[in-house]
């Protein structure tokens, strides 16, 4: 089989093509033929060294979510050869998924809703089950909650907003104005562009904040959240002072350390089934083309999800 590896860190270009043994399932294990890969911008940093090295020192594969093809595995009551299957196997540890062939525990995937392409599925495992554990889990958001969705243009943002919605939320996001549209198409109630107003003046008794961005966005956040209000980020979760600071507050803080967690992903396929949820695909492109994908992800500013096609 063909894998996209590399020998050291740097650009897009260290990205290339080897063959490869395919890989051997375990017991609890199905190997999976990959149809589509969905990228992330977790992916870039490790590739580039600007991240904590979660997969160690090169070489290494990249990847985690996938859609595919049950090919073998054992006899259990979870699949068969020939069962459609997507998800996000072993995160944060290495899945190997930028690969023809996946060996995958069964536990960690979930089937592929008819009504989804593999394309679309593969878009939808990391930001959907960042967003589902960030809202559901962590936040315990219920019906007319107001929920304020930083980044509601990018991966996790626009299907955070789908997911509170369905929740019975009152559904804020920041986006720039360029994708107002775009992320009122999703369902958000108000639109906030950051490029042209501060938040922290146009919002106010928001009882979950869901940050993607990080930065000073965690701190300011701080100031639109009703007493006892709760943040929930993706990207600030370990730090201390910020934690400190939020708790003498009197507010919750909380950081998303996303697990491929199947009741999770079994509840992000309920909502596609219900047609709540639906996940965009910004661009796709060919398994030979990866550097070309990486290159769109160095550029930010992502509508939705980037995907590789086999």
């Amino acid at each position: 089989m063909r894998v996209i590896t590399q020998q050291t860190l740097g650009g897009p270009e260290v990205l290339t093509i080897v063959d490869a043994p395919e890989p051997q399932p375990l017991p609890t294990e199905v190997l999976v033929r990959v149809k589509a890969i969905g990228l992330n911008p977790l992916e870039a940093l490790l590739r580039a060294g600007e991240f904590p090295p979660l997969l160690g020192r090169p070489p290494f594969i990249l990847g985690w979510d996938i859609s595919g093809v049950v090919e073998e595995g054992p006899l259990t009551y979870r699949f068969r050869p020939g069962d459609e299957v997507f998800g996000m196997p072993l995160f944060p540890r290495a899945a190997s998924a930028y690969a023809e062939v996946v060996a995958a525990p069964a536990l960690h995937l979930v089937r592929k809703p008819a009504s989804l392409s593999h394309i679309e599925a593969s878009a939808l495992p990391v930001v959907g089950l960042t967003a589902w554990q960030g809202l559901v889990d962590l936040g315990g958001v219920t019906e007319g909650d107001r929920v304020l969705v930083h980044g509601g243009g990018g991966g996790v943002g626009h299907v955070a907003i789908q997911i509170a919605k369905a929740l019975g939320a009152h559904v804020i996001a920041t986006a720039s104005g360029s994708k107002r549209t775009f992320v009122e198409g999703f369902g958000a109630d108000e639109v906030i562009d950051y490029t042209a107003v501060d938040f922290t003046e146009a919002v106010r008794d928001i009882d979950v904040v869901l940050d993607t961005i990080g930065g000073d966005t965690v701190e300011r956040s701080l100031e639109v959240l009703r007493p006892g209000g709760h943040l929930v980020t993706a990207v600030a979760e370990e730090d201390s002072g910020l934690i400190a600071k939020y708790e003498a507050a009197g507010m919750r803080f909380s950081g998303i350390a996303v697990d491929p967690d199947p009741v999770a992903l079994r509840g992000l396929v309920e909502l596609v089934e219900q047609g709540r949820l639906r996940v965009h695909v910004q661009e796709t492109f060919p398994f030979e083309r990866v550097a070309d994908a990486h290159r769109l992800l160095d550029g930010g500013h992502l509508r939705g999800k980037v995907v590789l096609t086999l």
